[in-house]
């Protein structure tokens, strides 16, 4: 895209600062597309597993009622509670959303389309996503209120429990891989085993994957390990003082980062824009369509849980990321590291 601008007669320093926005847009617009019709893809599969209709009445089967939410909270008021920190309590929205769109930067969604093609991505994104925590714990502490701040506590605790074992989890990738970069991930999931492109055929990595996508779950709040968010406890948790467009944020950056987790999935383990099979006929297909699908496959899972499993209790949650999930992350960390010292590198 560089080169195109280029061509226009700009400098190259132009020519890269309006390619790099292009690409942003790129990236930023259909995602947020895809968040408006992704909750309503939530609410319809919620429905279906309950026996019920889910939005239906405004637009063509319901599929406008994203937008039409979007328009309500837009009109309404922004309430700051009078004991709250203001300029705390309005900066910590726009926090979780702007990192939930940031790490969207490295991912390939084909063979040349990545905004950001460095070789820690992978780094990179563990990065942007620990700062998430952040909006949550500013949003808790800020609003001054027991609730909220009650919640941030939940929240720190539960993301940083189950960062560690997604850090071990990606270890075991990275070793494999032999790369960083997620580009180059990809490619070396291509014709894994027996011509299935992806890790997920792999006997050493399959577990790893449940793992991270268990943690993925708890990671995104998302049930069962929705704790931050226990209705019958803490109201609406750390977003219970907000309304309108900061609430809108909020809203917007969670499934956002649900998307982002479920690409991380498929980009990580399941071939990424690779077809399945590692056959030349599939590869007629375009890589982003082949991601696209792994992506509302992982999102289904995610609901399908969302819908059927029973909220953990906390200690159950704690309990599960370091008593399980961490020694497991760390047995395997040392498997994969000893296979590989035996079979690649014949020590």
């Amino acid at each position: 895209m560089t080169e195109f601008f280029m061509g226009l007669g700009l400098s190259y320093e132009w020519a890269w600062g309006i390619a790099t926005i292009c690409g942003i847009l790129l990236i930023a617009f259909p995602l947020m597309l895809g968040v408006a019709m992704i909750i309503y893809a939530d609410r319809k599969i919620w429905a279906a597993m309950a026996l019920r209709k889910g939005p239906n009445v405004v637009g063509p089967l319901g599929l406008l009622q994203s937008f039409a939410d979007g328009l309500k909270v837009f009109l309404q008021e922004t309430i700051i509670p009078s004991a709250a920190n203001k300029g705390l309590f309005l900066i910590a929205p726009i926090i979780t959303f702007t990192v939930a769109l940031m790490a969207w930067a490295v991912i390939p969604f084909n063979s040349g389309a990545v905004l950001a093609n460095i070789n820690v991505g992978l780094l990179y994104v563990l990065a942007i996503s620990s700062l998430g925590v952040y909006g949550v714990v500013i949003a808790g502490w800020s609003s001054n209120s027991k609730y909220p701040f009650f919640s941030a506590m939940r929240a720190s605790a539960q993301m940083i429990s189950y960062e560690v074992s997604i850090g071990f989890i990606l270890i075991c990738v990275v070793l494999w891989a032999g790369t960083f970069n997620l580009k180059d991930i990809v490619e070396a999931q291509r014709d894994h085993v027996w011509l299935i492109n992806g890790f997920v055929a792999n006997p050493l990595l399959f577990p790893m994957w449940v793992m991270f996508l268990i943690s993925g779950m708890a990671e995104t709040a998302r049930a069962p390990f929705d704790l931050t968010e226990a209705e019958s406890e803490l109201v609406a948790g750390y977003q219970t003082e907000y309304s309108s467009m900061a609430f809108a944020l909020y809203w917007l950056g969670e499934y956002a980062n649900v998307l982002l987790m479920c690409a991380l999935n498929a980009v990580l383990f399941w071939g990424g824009y690779l077809p399945p099979l590692d056959i030349p006929v599939l590869y007629l297909v375009p890589g982003v369509v082949w991601l696209l699908l792994k992506i509302l496959f992982f999102f289904f899972i995610f609901s399908w849980v969302k819908a059927t499993v029973p909220r953990y209790r906390y200690d159950q949650l704690m309990r599960l990321g370091w008593k399980v999930f961490l020694p497991v992350s760390l047995l395997f960390v040392f498997l994969v590291s000893g296979y590989l010292m035996a079979t690649r590198y014949g020590v």
